[in-house]
């Protein structure tokens, strides 16, 4: 019979913590013992349980924009609309080979397939570079109740530093995801750029749009008591976009802006989910909105997702651009530099939108 927190296997709290974060196992770990019942440091405040009671009671929806519409100039409009008024939307016919988005999924599988001896070997106290991260949950440390998420992380630096780093087993297929999405992520960040009145992508704006990648492996395994956690918490990102591929099971959930209802966001095959980020929301001065939005557990499924973060250089320095003040507009946000931002997002549990506060004026 398989051991479960009923069993001598685990007699306290400690020891789960132990098990998953400090003993590298993770929330697939524990799900794999055939637990009945979600650990303690599991259960999520009531407030964040009860919005797993709502959010499928609206028919608001994301838009969905096909980028192979000859008329260039209608998907921008799209892209930047959506951008205003959800901050997020999905796009099919995006021209990224759609066997890259199968292989990064089945490379993902893979990796969390592993034995946990392999995995560990990735985690902060174990791995050879600072790029690479495998972990669980957000922020453990910071939590008052813990993610039921595992996932790897990849800064990428460089191919070379990806061969020596990255694990074997996914990193052919990550790195051919990022690099068959550079021409959709540039052909969206130009729409949104152009509508800036940014006439192009130069160096110094490449750097502050796409100067730096982050890609997640995240795992999200079968949960006994998915009704009383969370996969992800209420949060926004703090990238300039984020490109997600998520498989077909579900349960990314988005709060409109204009009802504040949470949007069930359906996976549709083949399409990446879109969303504008905090850095962007910044050097737009408010005109691009990044959205809170969370991941339900589920008791039925594992889950899995790889977004792309694409963010500005840690070292930029991020404000509202001068091209969209230059009218005469206030800014409602003040420089920062890039990596202080950041760094004040990772160091405290997610909690809705109150990251960007850090550099409202």
């Amino acid at each position: 019979m398989a051991p479960t927190l009923l069993t001598t296997q685990f007699s306290n709290p400690a020891e789960v913590t132990d098990f998953v974060v400090y003993k590298g196992n993770g929330v697939k770990g524990l799900s794999e013992t055939g637990i009945k019942a979600l650990p303690e440091q599991y259960i999520q405040p009531l407030e964040e349980r009860l919005i797993n009671k709502f959010v499928n009671e609206t028919d608001e929806a994301i838009p969905v924009i096909d980028m192979s519409n000859p008329d260039e100039d209608r998907v921008a409009e799209a892209v930047c609309d959506a951008a205003e008024k959800w901050g997020f939307f999905q796009v099919i016919n995006h021209g990224v080979p759609l066997e890259v988005l199968d292989d990064v999924k089945a490379a993902t599988h893979k990796f969390f397939n592993l034995p946990v001896e392999e995995k560990r070997k990735f985690t902060k106290e174990n791995s050879l570079s600072t790029t690479v991260r495998f972990g669980t949950s957000f922020s453990p440390l910071a939590e008052q109740a813990l993610e039921w998420k595992d996932y790897l992380s990849l800064f990428f630096v460089s191919e070379a530093e990806a061969e020596q780093f990255w694990p074997d087993i996914c990193r052919n297929e990550t790195l051919e995801y990022i690099n068959k999405s550079k021409k959709m992520v540039r052909r969206l960040l130009e729409y949104l750029g152009k509508n800036l009145n940014v006439k192009e992508l130069d160096e110094t704006k490449e750097s502050l749009f796409m100067g730096s990648i982050r890609v997640n492996l995240n795992y999200y395994p079968i949960c006994p008591n998915p009704d009383l956690t969370v996969g992800v918490g209420r949060h926004s990102d703090v990238s300039s976009l984020t490109i997600l591929l998520q498989d077909q099971i579900g349960g990314l959930h988005v709060r409109s802006l204009a009802s504040g209802n949470w949007v069930h966001v359906p996976p549709v095959a083949g399409s990446f989910v879109i969303n504008i980020g905090d850095a962007m929301q910044i050097m737009s001065n408010g005109l691009y909105k990044s959205v809170e939005h969370r991941v339900l557990a589920n008791g039925y499924n594992n889950r899995i997702s790889v977004p792309i973060f694409v963010n500005p250089k840690p070292e930029s320095v991020i404000g509202p651009l001068p091209e969209v003040i230059a009218n005469g507009e206030e800014p409602i946000y003040r420089d920062v530099l890039y990596s202080d931002y950041v760094k004040y997002f990772f160091r405290k549990a997610h909690d809705g939108k109150k990251t960007v506060d850090y550099a409202k004026i």
